[in-house]
Parts: structure tokens; C-alpha cells; sequence
């Protein structure tokens, strides 16, 4: 266990220095087992957070995301956290004004996360495989940027399903109703 624990942290650790030495815009620390965003981290990256426009923490194991990690990372134009086990996001979200493409697909999202909502530059929203009823289609519908919303295999509402088509601009990718995801 303490074996497997040390390799995962060294993991880490390599991912973030390569991020530094190479000067790269990219930081994956997908699959890395995490349970939160490791604190140190910020420290290490703090002279080039600015310069981190994408930031991958798929298939992880978080729970949260702090308020921090959006205003450190204010830059970021795409932010993957795709199998993880969040369910909401911290209102500093909304700091993320240059933020292109958010996936939060397979998750615990149960309410779609309307911070999302107010970033201007937002075109692709991916809440696949979540367990969200209710969407603010109406202020979907006043982002200038979106061009795509993917709720597949959540169980939405038969109201929004209704609503949704005549008042949108972007592709708003549903399952039919009832379907299940294939499983993994």
C-alpha cells in the first residue's frame, strides 16, 4: 500500500516538474489517484500558473475543488476533471473568464453547475453521465460563446427536453429518454 502510495506521489511529481522544465501550457495529472489537488503544488507552479491553459485531472478520485485552485489557475481555457466523484463546484469558478471547454463528464453532478453560466468565453460544457433533472436554459441561452452542451445519460426532465430546442443556439447533445450508458 505505502509502496503504491509512494509511486503515485512521485507520479505527481514528475508530471508537475515536467510541466515547469518544459515551459508547457499543460498540466495532466490525470490518473494519479488523487483525492484532492495536492497543496504543494501551487507552490512548484507559482512562477508559471499564468501560463497554464490546460489542466487535466481525469479519473481521478476528487471530491471538491477549492476556491484557490480556480483563482491560481485564472488562465486556463480548458479544464478536464472527467471520473471523479464531484458534485459541485466553488463559486470562484466564475474567475475563469478565458475558460473555452469544461468536462465534468462522469461525476456525482445532481444540479448543473450554473456558475458555469456567467463565463464569457465558454463554448463546450461536457456534464455527461451525471445525475442532473433541471437545466437553466435560459441562461444557457445568453451565453455569446456556447456552442455545445453535452447532457447525455442524465436523467433530465422531460420539461427541459421541451424547452430547450426553441430557445437555443448551440448543440445540446441529449440521450433519449431512459437510456442507460454502456457500461464501462
Amino acid at each position: 500500500m505505502l509502496k503504491k502510495m509512494g509511486e503515485a506521489v512521485a507520479r505527481v511529481a514528475r508530471k508537475v516538474n515536467e510541466t515547469v522544465e518544459s515551459g508547457s501550457d499543460t498540466l495532466d495529472l490525470a490518473e494519479c489517484k488523487l483525492v484532492s489537488f495536492p497543496v504543494g503544488v501551487y507552490k512548484v507552479l507559482r512562477d508559471v500558473t499564468d501560463q497554464i491553459h490546460l489542466i487535466t485531472l481525469a479519473n481521478n478520485e476528487l471530491k471538491s475543488l477549492t476556491s484557490k485552485f480556480m483563482t491560481t489557475f485564472c488562465q486556463l481555457r480548458e479544464l478536464r476533471l472527467e471520473g471523479n466523484f464531484l458534485h459541485r463546484l466553488p463559486n470562484e469558478v466564475s474567475t475563469l473568464q478565458h475558460l473555452k471547454a469544461i468536462d465534468l463528464s462522469r461525476n456525482q453532478f445532481r444540479d448543473f453547475p450554473e456558475q458555469l453560466t456567467t463565463l464569457p468565453a465558454l463554448e463546450t460544457i461536457s456534464l455527461e453521465e451525471n445525475y442532473i433533472v433541471d437545466v437553466p436554459v435560459e441562461k444557457l441561452a445568453t451565453m455569446p460563446a456556447l456552442r455545445s452542451v453535452n447532457l447525455r445519460f442524465n436523467p433530465l426532465s422531460s420539461e427541459v427536453r421541451v424547452i430547450a430546442p426553441p430557445l437555443i443556439k448551440f448543440n445540446m447533445l441529449v440521450s433519449p429518454e431512459g437510456a442507460r450508458p454502456p457500461p464501462p
